[in-house]
C-alpha cells in the first residue's frame, strides 16, 4: 500500500504535536517495510521556512523580554520573582535548537525509507491549475499535484493520502479524483494509522 503524506506529517514529528504518536507509528510501519511511504519534495522543504520564521520570532521575543527583565531587576521587590521568567526566555532559545535537531532526524528517516516526489516543471505547471480549480493555496496545490502525479505514474492497487488540511483537501472533487486512482483521502493521522492497521495482513502485529 502506498502512504502519501504532506508537510504536516513532518511538522507533527518535529514539534511533537498531538498526533505525533500516530505519525511515529506510521513511520515505523514504513521502516519495517509493511507499507510504502511517498513524500512530496516540497513537504520536506516547507518546514525549513516555518522553523526559520518561528526561530526569528522567538529570538525577537526573547530580546524584548531580556530588556524588560533588566529594567525589572532594578526594583528590589521584583528580584526574587524574575528567575522563573528568565527560565522561560532560556526555554525559547533551547526549543529552537531542539526542534531543528528533531527535524533533521525526521528528515533523515524520511529520506532513508520514503520515495520522494521531485518538484519538476510538470508539477509546477499543473499545480497552477489545481490552485484555481480546487481553490487550494499555492503550497497545498504543490503537495496535491505531487501526490496525483505519483499516483498516475505508479498506479498502486491501494493507497491513502494522509493530511491535516481537511478544510482544504477534504472536498468532494478531490476525494473523487483520488478515489479514481485507488487512493483514499484521510484527514487525520490517527485515523490514517487505524486504517493502515486494518489493511495489513493478519501476520503483521500492531507496531
Amino acid at each position: 500500500m502506498n502512504i502519501y503524506v504532506e508537510t504536516n506529517f513532518v511538522l507533527e514529528l518535529t514539534f511533537e504535536q498531538e498526533q505525533c504518536s500516530s505519525c511515529e507509528q506510521i513511520l515505523q510501519l514504513c521502516e519495517a517495510g509493511k507499507v510504502k511511504l511517498i513524500v512530496p519534495a516540497y513537504s520536506l522543504a516547507e518546514p525549513h521556512e516555518k522553523l526559520s520564521r518561528q526561530a526569528r520570532s522567538r529570538r525577537q521575543l526573547q530580546q524584548s523580554l531580556d530588556a524588560e527583565l533588566r529594567q525589572l531587576l532594578r526594583t528590589a521587590s521584583y528580584a526574587n520573582r524574575i528567575k522563573s521568567i528568565q527560565n522561560i526566555a532560556s526555554l525559547m532559545i533551547q526549543s529552537n535548537e531542539e526542534e531543528r535537531h528533531r527535524f533533521s532526524q525526521c528528515r533523515d528517516r524520511l529520506l532513508n525509507v520514503g520515495e520522494i516526489v521531485a518538484l519538476n516543471a510538470d508539477i509546477l505547471a499543473e499545480a497552477a491549475f489545481y490552485e484555481t480549480a480546487y481553490d487550494l493555496t499555492p503550497q497545498d496545490a504543490l503537495v496535491y499535484t505531487s501526490v496525483i502525479a505519483h499516483l498516475r505514474q505508479d498506479l498502486p492497487k491501494q493507497a491513502c493520502f494522509l493530511n491535516r488540511n481537511s478544510k482544504d483537501f477534504d472536498s468532494p472533487d478531490i476525494i473523487d479524483e483520488l478515489r479514481q486512482l485507488s487512493c483514499r483521502m484521510i484527514p487525520r493521522f490517527d485515523r490514517g494509522y487505524s486504517f493502515i492497521q486494518s489493511q495489513l495482513p493478519s501476520e503483521y502485529p500492531e507496531a
